[in-house]
């Protein structure tokens, strides 16, 4: 057990949480902000709006924590996780479980304030949440896993609103769980070197040396459904802006990106986050002159 004091102890939790890092945060957030929005017609109300964004911080700091403890034993071998507080030993493995419990309840205490139906949607979160770390041992499609995870919230969000998952819930889903898959992919291209030593497995090492093509097609396919789902919803001339905005910084991710040095990928990976906000903000504005 640590030494530490419980003074001491916060701020490794932060880490280990990844407050200091939000871009997942954002990157969870934007998609289940749209699936608000759009199972609100526009008007989500706004204690729905704060149960989700608290859902979206707490279970990206679990998912954060969980990664973590299952990959104690690979972080000390990528040069980018070496420091992480569990891999160096500052936060002891089994003081990491008793922090996802934290958290899992945490966001438990949240669900009593939707209805039963959104309580039985949560245990596939939980799932998909605790299921993803340990799929890079056992498959090059990690990322895929990590997308299904990342846009659970998205059906999650018009089962809290009365409405049943449809065609137009799942369109957004599969068009988030693509996005995800380019973007992670990006995040694993940095660590590609040191993951083929530890034997970790990923889209980035799958795809080998057509890994920008394979990205950007992705990205091609995920504004394709973006442009269909904001057809669909007759979001107006703001829209077809929006996503043009969004594919003009896919472009700028391929250009930075494509000598694939580390720190260039990352920047890349982290650049996401402003697609996700414009995407947003193209559609909270469309639903507002509609």
């Amino acid at each position: 057990m640590s030494a530490y004091s419980l003074k001491q102890r916060l701020p490794l939790y932060a880490e280990v949480m990844r407050l200091h890092r939000p871009i997942g945060i954002w990157l969870l957030l934007w998609p289940t902000l749209w699936a608000v929005w759009i199972a609100g017609n526009g008007k989500p109300a706004w204690d729905i709006v704060l149960i989700f964004t608290l859902g979206v911080v707490i279970m990206r700091s679990a998912g954060c924590v969980i990664n973590d403890w299952a990959d104690r034993d690979f972080d000390g071998q990528v040069t980018r996780t070496q420091g992480r507080p569990i891999a160096d030993g500052r936060l002891p493995s089994r003081e990491a479980l008793y922090l996802f419990a934290a958290l899992i309840l945490c966001a438990a205490a949240l669900l009593p304030f939707l209805n039963l139906q959104t309580f039985f949607w949560s245990f596939g979160a939980l799932a998909l949440a605790s299921l993803y770390p340990f799929m890079k041992r056992f498959t090059y499609l990690p990322q895929v896993v990590l997308g299904a995870a990342f846009s659970w919230a998205i059906p999650m969000a018009f089962v809290a609103q009365d409405q049943s998952p449809g065609l137009l819930c799942w369109l957004l889903y599969a068009a988030n769980l693509v996005w995800t898959v380019a973007y992670d992919t990006q995040y694993a291209m940095a660590d590609r070197d040191d993951d083929l030593k530890a034997g970790i497995k990923s889209t980035a090492i799958l795809f080998g040396r057509f890994d920008l093509a394979i990205v950007g097609g992705l990205q091609g396919f995920f504004l394709l459904m973006m442009t269909l789902l904001g057809l669909t919803l007759r979001l107006g001339p703001v829209w077809p802006v929006a996503v043009g905005i969004a594919g003009g910084l896919f472009v700028w991710q391929f250009r930075h990106s494509r000598d694939r040095v580390a720190i260039h990928c990352t920047e890349a990976f982290l650049n996401n986050h402003k697609a996700g906000m414009v995407l947003f903000a193209g559609l909270a504005i469309g639903y507002a002159l509609r």
